[in-house]
């Protein structure tokens, strides 16, 4: 998606094509039939195809370039659309609510990162895109409707609405401030573009992108909280919003009360590991959930210290997970051999020398977003070859009574089979899948 913030020069001495006002105009054809006509490459439109639309960008405050987004609907579009143009201070002869007609014969349409563009044609190193149309030409492809100017209103959405239909389209952000990292910045650094990010109430966020060049690029970034007006922008997936001036932000609200998410448990706990002897790819973490309540891990953590080692030596972030409730949750250092082993995929696959990839003397914690110990495996500063708390080429399982983590190992909790019998395990090593029982 062209959005041409940077890389030129703010310039006032320019000509502005001619005012090609027109009463009415033939509108044959539709966004969507229009965009139905891209098939796999950049290509020039041949048919005498016209749309209409509105225009919802404005260059007044130097914050788009080169291009205007137009939307098919003053209220509740179901399209947008943008033309690369060769025009400075667009916004005079286009000014925000313009009605405008578009002459599609001669015009490329192309597609970046998933979005439609039209203008004309751009070539480097033997690829064709999109490019501006030039100013001695744009009055023979986009009319303006003599008495088409309308009051845009802008589609009142909540970050979690952002969808493919508003791309290119004007939208009101509702309820967002910006994020706490970002205040006290400017708009944007000098000559650069600039992404600021948006948060609301519950962590969602999406970018501001802001140019260097604009007239307000200097201004410090508004405190408080409120709604943000722009025009929606997206490449592929990702969804980013631009401002046409500070006008379009209204922050008239306190801060966002702090949202607490994190929690911790003592019914989290480690429940059983594995190493088993014929397969060392097969090996895994298991957790347990005794309690009757679902529990998102955001900020949780499981740690290793490798034999004696009384640093952490890896460490698995758990944030995505949610355990339910009584229930167990399996993370696999190699989830593909996991899955052919034992007939199901892991719920969280990481890497080799994780915490999950254990040769048996190593130690783990499980830790709360608040760093406290909830759960231990082992002694730290203990390497745990010989010991009562060695596993290596078998199995170690919480007692079936247990309900509750212990941050002191003890191993009374547990039963543990190795290959060498340490004092209170079993020297009886253990093979996959037969010896193990993953989530049961």
């Amino acid at each position: 998606m062209t959005v041409c913030f940077c890389g030129c020069v703010k310039s006032k001495s320019y000509d502005l094509p001619s005012d090609n006002c027109v009463s009415e105009l033939g509108v044959n054809a539709t966004f969507s039939e229009v965009k139905s006509l891209y098939k796999d490459d950049t290509f020039q439109i041949q048919e005498d195809l016209i749309i209409e639309g509105y225009v919802v960008s404005s260059d007044a405050d130097g914050n788009f370039f080169s291009v205007l987004y137009f939307q098919d609907s003053p209220m509740t579009p179901t399209e947008g659309f943008q033309i690369e143009i060769d025009v400075r201070d667009s916004h005079l002869f286009y000014p925000v609510g313009t009605k405008i007609a578009i002459k599609l014969k001669g015009l490329y349409l192309g597609k970046s990162k998933d979005v439609f563009k039209l203008g004309a044609t751009f070539t480097s190193f033997g690829n064709v895109s999109v490019g501006r149309l030039p100013a001695a030409i744009v009055n023979e492809h986009i009319f303006r409707f003599c008495d088409g100017k309308e009051v845009i209103e802008p589609t009142a959405i909540s970050i979690t609405d952002v969808n493919k239909e508003l791309t290119n389209t004007l939208v009101r952000l509702t309820d967002v401030e910006f994020k706490e990292e970002e205040l006290g910045r400017t708009y944007a650094e000098v000559g650069e573009e600039t992404e600021r990010i948006l948060t609301d109430c519950n962590d969602n966020e999406i970018v501001t992108v802001n140019s260097g060049y604009s007239d307000f690029q200097a201004q410090t970034l508004p405190d408080g909280r409120g709604d943000l007006i722009g025009v929606l922008l997206r490449e592929n997936d990702t969804y980013k919003i631009s401002i046409r001036s500070t006008s379009d932000i209204n922050f008239n609200q306190e801060h966002c009360a702090e949202l607490i998410d994190e929690f911790t448990s003592e019914n989290i706990l480690i429940s059983e590991l594995a190493d088993p002897d014929n397969n060392a790819s097969a090996r895994f973490v298991e957790l347990y959930n005794s309690s009757d309540e679902d529990l998102n891990l955001k900020g949780w953590k499981l740690k290793r210290y490798t034999n004696a080692n009384t640093e952490v030596s890896s460490e698995i972030d758990l944030s995505t997970l949610i355990i339910k409730a009584k229930s167990y949750l399996v993370i696999s250092p190699n989830e593909e051999e996991f899955e052919k082993v034992y007939g199901f995929a892991p719920d969280l696959g990481v890497g080799t020398n994780s915490p999950a990839d254990s040769n048996g003397d190593d130690n783990l914690e499980l830790v709360d977003p608040f760093e406290a110990v909830i759960d231990i495996f082992g002694v730290i500063g203990e390497d745990g070859t010989g010991t009562d708390h060695e596993f290596e080429d078998g199995r170690a399982i919480r007692k079936e009574e247990l309900f509750k983590g212990s941050s002191v190992y003890n191993i009374e909790e547990w039963v543990i089979f190795n290959d060498t019998g340490g004092p209170g395990t079993i020297n009886q090593p253990k093979m996959a899948p037969d010896d193990f029982s993953p989530k049961e």
